[in-house]
């Protein structure tokens, strides 16, 4: 499944329509929730009927396509569904008991509800809401692939605007000579991550750089009164600075892993638990400015597509072991050389790349969680905005 994303373009009054569709999608979500709260075994068809029922009771809902509504009954679904795998897995500490929602920024279509120009340069939309035509600007080409592929239309508000996003269903395979080297990975704050051959990628520190400007647009915010029309563009303005550096962090991710993955045929590296690293107040800033984990998706998505091998390890020891001889011995963090008896000598993520190298090197198969989580960050499937036959291009 490709998800390829395009900037809209309309009238304001396009874009109030939109908004009045997002609500209207967040309300039977909510309803449906409440619904399954309310009554015991039920299921997702059940929800899926009850969407239904909410169009003849309330008006509005009803101007909403009908698959439309289905879509808000299944992501109701979805925060049920995985309430209920954590319990069965017995995850420790909260199970992510489902919530009501009060700021969705997306309405999702599936086949009916639009309907996409020839030229794919523009889309309308069909359902009651009154939404119209939309024009769309984005690097990608709809033309290489048919309408029935396209299975999900999803219209998505951003700080920056509106954008309207096309789920198709593809699948994206590339061949690319073998060669034949083998890498391990340490990540790390100091260096983005060193490997195993000794080379170090400079950690880029998105956030430090930006946390500046991000905190003028925070004090405007606050200086302003609450539901005047100056703080709604105050709070526009520090959306956009946020929106700013996560795109930075995906553009950096994706350009260095699609690198490892193309230049190695096998990357192994850690297992690292970031729910648990952040606990630490001292180092979560630095910690979630790194974005480990969103490198570590775009490893797996990259292994996957060009039939690479990617290897996680579990991280324990690596950075006391000798790589050389095996020896164990503990040293503090802000230790940065390992000088071992057996006379080598390495720079502290240097020796642990090679560890985890070793460890990976016993370990058949693809090992690592392929998968976006999105978000990822933000809770929602995030977007895979590389084309199928564009392999050049790898980031919006």
């Amino acid at each position: 499944m490709l998800v390829f994303e395009f900037k809209a373009y309309g009238k304001e009054s396009q874009f109030a329509a939109i908004d009045e569709a997002i609500r209207t999608f967040q309300f039977i979500q909510n309803k449906c929730l409440r619904f399954w709260m309310d009554n015991e075994k039920v299921s997702k068809y059940d929800l899926n009927k009850y969407s239904a029922i909410l169009a003849k009771e309330f008006p509005f809902a009803n101007e909403l396509n009908s698959m439309a509504r289905q879509s808000a009954a299944e992501r109701a679904w979805s925060a049920i569904s995985r309430f209920y795998a954590n319990c069965r897995k017995e995850v420790r500490g909260k199970k992510g008991f489902p919530q009501f929602k009060h700021d969705t920024r997306s309405v999702e279509y599936k086949t009916t509800g639009w309907k996409l120009a020839d030229d794919r340069k523009s889309i309308s939309f069909t359902d009651g809401k009154n939404i119209g035509r939309l024009k769309l600007k984005g690097t990608r080409d709809l033309h290489f692939y048919q309408k029935e592929q396209i299975k999900r239309v999803r219209l998505l508000k951003k700080a920056d605007g509106y954008y309207v996003q096309f789920y198709i269903d593809v699948e994206r395979r590339e061949v690319i000579e073998p060669s034949g080297s083998t890498i391990g990975l340490d990540v790390g704050l100091k260096e983005f991550y060193t490997d195993s051959n000794g080379e170090t990628v400079d950690n880029p520190r998105f956030l430090r750089k930006g946390e500046k400007r991000l905190k003028q647009a925070q004090r405007r915010v606050s200086r302003k009164e609450k539901g005047s029309n100056n703080r709604r563009k105050a709070r526009q303005l520090l959306g956009k600075r946020h929106l700013k550096i996560s795109r930075q962090r995906k553009d950096h991710a994706v350009k260095l892993a699609r690198c490892v993955i193309q230049s190695n045929d096998c990357v192994a590296y850690e297992d690292l638990r970031i729910k648990n690293m952040v606990k630490n107040h001292c180092l979560a800033k630095s910690i979630n400015d790194a974005s480990w984990y969103q490198f570590r998706v775009w490893l797996e998505y990259f292994g996957k597509l060009f039939g690479k091998i990617t290897i996680a390890v579990v991280p324990n020891g690596t950075s006391q072991k000798c790589s050389s001889c095996g020896t164990v011995v503990k040293k503090a963090l802000s230790t940065r050389t390992r000088v071992c008896r057996c006379g080598c000598v390495l720079d502290r993520d240097h020796n642990a790349a090679r560890h985890i190298l070793q460890k990976a090197i016993g370990t058949v198969g693809h090992t690592g969680t392929y998968g976006l989580d999105p978000s990822n960050a933000s809770g929602e499937m995030t977007s895979t905005l590389v084309g199928a036959i564009l392999p050049e291009q790898v980031a919006s």
